[in-house]
């Protein structure tokens, strides 16, 4: 599989005009929703130019974006800074109001595996994207058990499992009595989960669709 980002292609003030107001970048001036997942990997929102050469500074030397490969004034200005700091930008494609299919879930092993740590991942607004990928990497690479590694899907990061964003709790939830019983995560995903029968398993409350959906306006 191949992660590997293209190269930018800007295309001048356009490009800073989408990030700032279009993706909702002055949101992230300040916030930037940054923690520490592992030793060696971290998660944030969407980082602009100015982030990701602190993250240069700081040892990063990949990033991953989340959000998957894209074209707009924010990936432009990411990859070019990603080229220009040395740091190897992967694009990866994670949904965030979606219980993840299978070829996802292998993707992300491949994914673990390949990438040179330490290691940044980002989606927009750092919440529930990024929030299942740090839980599958505490999970296949950390090896720590599944309720420990599913509480990267917080509040606290701005997670909301009460909105369609919680089928990423409740796929996790469906996995946590075959952990009991000794089953390895992979032989789980391989033999018994079903995206299909936890999707219609679950049910969000309007409020929380509302509050993700139309006024934080989340992808």
């Amino acid at each position: 599989m191949n992660f590997l980002a293209p190269p930018a292609s800007r295309r001048g003030l356009r490009d800073w005009m989408e990030l700032i107001f279009r993706d909702h970048g002055f949101l992230r001036i300040w916030w930037h929703n940054y923690h520490e997942v592992a030793p060696g990997m971290y998660r944030s929102n969407q980082p602009g130019p100015r982030r990701v050469r602190a993250a240069a500074a700081m040892g990063i030397r990949t990033i991953i974006n989340l959000r998957g490969p894209r074209g707009d004034g924010g990936w432009q200005l990411e990859a070019e800074a990603c080229a220009g700091a040395g740091i190897t930008l992967l694009d990866f494609t994670a949904r965030s109001r979606a219980a993840p299919d299978k070829a996802m879930l292998h993707a992300a092993r491949v994914l673990f595996t390949e990438m040179r740590t330490p290691a940044l991942m980002h989606c927009k607004s750092g919440a529930d994207r990024a929030g299942l990928m740090s839980a599958l990497y505490l999970l296949i690479v950390e090896q720590r058990p599944a309720r420990e590694a599913a509480a990267q899907l917080a509040w606290k990061y701005g997670h909301v499992r009460q909105a369609k964003t919680g089928l990423l709790d409740a796929f996790f939830a469906a996995y946590f009595p075959y952990e009991d019983q000794g089953m390895a995560f992979f032989d789980w995903v391989d033999t018994v989960y079903d995206p299909k029968q936890v999707t219609s398993d679950f049910q969000a409350k309007g409020w929380a669709v509302r509050l993700t959906d139309s006024i934080l306006r989340r992808e």
